[in-house]
C-alpha cells in the first residue's frame, strides 16, 4: 500500500483530516493498513512470531518505548533496527559498554576556537529512533541519561532543555543469560518502557528460513511510510474511543496485581495508563475506533509484567501474576 500523505485521504470529493474528532472506519482502515505494510517489510527481513513484530508497531503508535529481552543471537538488535529502517526517519544505534558516558549519548559542548564560542554537538539520542543495545552493560549514570529523553522526550544540557524530534522512541535490548560485567535496569526505568518481551528460540522450520536468508548476507529493510504520517497515527490512536467499562476493567486488573502477595508493588497509575494507551494502538492495528476488552487483555502481560516488583520468595513469576489477575478479572457489565 502506497503511504497516504500527510494530514489526510482522499474520499470522493471529501477530504478526511486526521487532527479533530474520533477517528471514523475509514481513518482506523487506513491506519491499520499502514501498520501491517509496515510489519511486512519488517518480516521480510526479521524470522519471528507475527506478534513480536505487532508488539514492536504497537510500542511505536502508541508513543511508548520498548525494552527486548532474551538470550544473545535471537535476532533483538535485527529487529529494532529492521523497525527503525522501515520508517523514513533519522535512526541512531548507540552500543553500551562500560565506559560509555552519558555526555556519549546526550552530547556536549565544544569550544571553537575560530568563534571563541562554545558549541552545541548534539549525542545520538536527538534522533527518531534510538537503539539502546546492550543496555545493562552500562553504569548507572548513563542509563539514567536516557530517564528524562525516555519520559518527557528531552534533554536539559548545561541548564538548557533541548527539545528531541518527532517521532521520537527507544528501542532497547539486554541479554537475560549473563550477569558478569552487567547493571540491572532500575525499577523506574524499567517502568518508562512501554512494552517488554522476549523474541523466544526460533521453530526448526523458522530456523531453516533464517539460514536461508543469511546465506548470502541478511537483507536490509527500506523505508514504507513517513515520519511524518507516524506522527499522525499517534495522534489518531489517542482518539480511539475508551469506554468507561474499560477504564474499570483496568483499574480492577490493577488492584489485583497490587493484591497478589507475591507481589511486592503492583502495577502503578502510570502503567495503568500505559495500558490504556497501548489498547488503543491495539485496536487501532485492528482497523477498529474503539476498544474492547480483548485488546487489554491480549496486551496486558507484555505492558504490566515488567513494572510489577516481586517479593524475593515470590513463588510464580510477574507475568503468571499478570495472567491470573486476568483469569480472575470480569470486565463491568
Amino acid at each position: 500500500m502506497d503511504t497516504i500523505a500527510p494530514s489526510e485521504i482522499s474520499s470522493g470529493n471529501a477530504v478526511l483530516d486526521f487532527t479533530v474528532g474520533m477517528p471514523d472506519d475509514t481513518m482506523t482502515r487506513a491506519l491499520a493498513d499502514d501498520a501491517a505494510t509496515i510489519g511486512t517489510e519488517v518480516q521480510r527481513v526479521v524470522v519471528t512470531s507475527p506478534q513480536t513484530i505487532q508488539l514492536s508497531i504497537l510500542g511505536l503508535l502508541a508513543e511508548g518505548h520498548i525494552l527486548l529481552e532474551d538470550v544473545p543471537g535471537v535476532g533483538k538488535t535485527l529487529l529494532g533496527k529492521t523497525l527503525s529502517n522501515s520508517i523514513d526517519s533519522d535512526f541512531k544505534r548507540i552500543q553500551f559498554t562500560p565506559d560509555l558516558l552519558p555526555t556519549d549519548i546526550t552530547g556536549t559542548t565544544v569550544f571553537d576556537m575560530k568563534s571563541s564560542t562554545f558549541n552545541f554537538v548534539p549525542g545520538p539520542i536527538f534522533s527518531n529512533i534510538v537503539l539502546a543495545d546492550e543496555i545493562n552493560r552500562t553504569g548507572p549514570r548513563t542509563q539514567a541519561a536516557l530517564l528524562e529523553a525516555m519520559a518527557e522526550h528531552q534533554v536539559s544540557i548545561e541548564g538548557d532543555v533541548m527539545k528531541l524530534p518527532s517521532p521520537f522512541m527507544v528501542i532497547a535490548t539486554q541479554n537475560l543469560s549473563e550477569s558478569h560485567g552487567t547493571f540491572p535496569l532500575p525499577d523506574s526505568q524499567k517502568d518508562r518502557f512501554m512494552v517488554s518481551m522476549g523474541m523466544g528460540l526460533p521453530s526448526p522450520e523458522q530456523e531453516v528460513e533464517i539460514l536461508s536468508r543469511s546465506q548470502h548476507g541478511m537483507p536490509e529493510a527500506s523505508p514504507v511510510i513517513s515520519s511524518e504520517r507516524i506522527v499522525e497515527m499517534r495522534e489518531m490512536v489517542k482518539r480511539i474511543e475508551v469506554d468507561d467499562k474499560i477504564r474499570q476493567y483496568i483499574v480492577k486488573l490493577a488492584g489485583q496485581t497490587r493484591s497478589n502477595s507475591a507481589v511486592r508493588h503492583g502495577l502503578s497509575p502510570r502503567g495503568g495508563a500505559a495500558l490504556q494507551r497501548a489498547a488503543q494502538a491495539w485496536a487501532a492495528m485492528d482497523g477498529r475506533s474503539y476498544v474492547e476488552p480483548q485488546d487489554v487483555s491480549e496486551i496486558a502481560v507484555f505492558v504490566i509484567a515488567h513494572r510489577l516488583m516481586m517479593q524475593p520468595s515470590a513463588s510464580m513469576t510477574a507475568q503468571d501474576v499478570v495472567r491470573t489477575a486476568i483469569d480472575e478479572t470480569q470486565v463491568p457489565s
